[in-house]
């Protein structure tokens, strides 16, 4: 029996919790220490993650707050070369209403900004997580359902 890895697993999660109405164009691609999930739709070349995605990834400790080894990083990023092009998707999705609306879903957790470690370019929606066990059977469930909640609720601002 072929054994998934723990970000396959995530990628797994989300085509099985995300609503019938947001599966269309739904692709996923799952590394060693992350997956991006994006919207055929969205791609700028056939078959490579879009540059504006959603993603769980491994991360250094430097910039989440409490870790000592490493962190986790949930949710949605703009990575065009033309910071211009983040800003305005990062715009979309902190204007007032659309704010609003995910913060009722996401919670303070999530951080509208300068992407970790790129911040004078890529533009992120996301939340990181201090030290999380990645052997915990559990963890691909937790991090699969968050990175569901971010899709949800930051999807409909994008299209």
């Amino acid at each position: 029996m072929l054994e998934l890895g723990l970000f396959d697993e995530v990628g797994e999660v989300v085509r099985g919790l995300l609503p019938p109405a947001l599966r269309p164009g739904l692709q996923c691609r799952a590394q060693r220490y992350g997956v991006k999930v994006w919207f055929e739709a969205a791609a700028d070349v056939a078959g490579k993650p879009a540059k504006a995605h959603y993603e769980a990834q491994v991360i250094s400790k430097k910039g989440v707050v409490g870790a000592k080894v490493l962190g986790l990083e949930i949710g949605f990023h703009a990575e065009y070369p033309d910071a211009a092009r983040n800003d305005s998707l990062l715009a979309r999705l902190t204007a007032a209403k659309a704010e609003r609306t995910w913060r009722e879903a996401l919670g303070p957790e999530a951080v509208a900004g300068p992407f970790l470690g790129r911040a004078d370019t890529w533009r992120r929606v996301s939340e990181t997580w201090a030290d999380p066990d990645l052997s915990d059977p559990e963890l691909a469930m937790e991090v699969g359902a968050r990175l569901t909640d971010y899709i949800c609720a930051l999807e409909p601002h994008l299209r």
